[in-house]
């Protein structure tokens, strides 16, 4: 099932992207500042929160985007990898990273201002790649996909683009890791993401004019 819905997702985007042949399509890559949810360590079924939240550290994404202008409106889906990076300290006292790969989908829907200035929003679709908390063993993922959203604002200087925007994961979905050191002790880690992102695009076709 989650593989049919990431195919008609990337489908759809691909369709759009043919649409988008009539206005205009490029690439785009940026940094982002990033954290996760709480993580709770599990020793012979009981519970413990280790953390409310991860310390965020730095990420980056790299991908497409389209763009189909519709007047003082348009729609911009993209096709992004998107890798992040969140801190935890066990209570073992070890401090180790969790780090996500994934891809997201962004379909944003946006609004010209003055000038160059554009404000968007949109859900983001995100398939989950990659799942590693270091020194512990991953097990499994609740949902390997998911749903977030999207807001912020964008400036566009002639082929060059820059935004920056809000992301938070809409879905519930847990990762979950065991400790093969300690007997009984598992761990389950809160994987929506919540980062501020900021992104360079630079367009490679023109829109056409009608």
């Amino acid at each position: 099932m989650k593989k049919r819905i990431l195919v008609c997702s990337l489908a759809f985007i691909a369709t759009v992207f043919t649409i988008n042949a009539q206005s205009s399509f490029g690439i785009k890559g940026g940094l982002s500042y990033n954290s996760n949810g709480e993580l709770k360590e599990y020793f012979n079924n009981i519970e413990t929160v280790i953390d409310n939240k991860g310390k965020g550290k730095s990420g980056y994404n790299l991908g497409f985007y389209g763009k189909l202008d519709l007047g003082p409106i348009f729609l911009r889906p993209e096709l992004v990898y998107t890798k992040t990076t969140s801190e935890y300290e066990l209570n073992s006292g070890a401090t180790e990273d969790y780090k996500i790969s994934k891809l997201d989908m962004p379909v944003l829907v946006g609004f010209k201002l003055i000038g160059p200035l554009n404000v968007f929003a949109g859900p983001a679709f995100q398939y989950y790649l990659d799942n590693d908390l270091h020194g512990l063993n991953f097990k499994d993922i609740e949902n390997e996909f998911s749903v977030g959203l999207n807001i912020g604002a964008s400036i566009e200087l002639g082929r060059i683009g820059l935004d920056v925007r809000y992301e938070r994961g809409l879905s519930e979905n847990e990762a979950n890791f065991v400790n093969d050191n300690i007997v009984d002790t598992s761990y389950r880690l809160d994987s929506r993401p919540e980062q501020i992102i900021f992104s360079l695009s630079y367009r490679l076709s023109n829109s056409n004019k009608h």
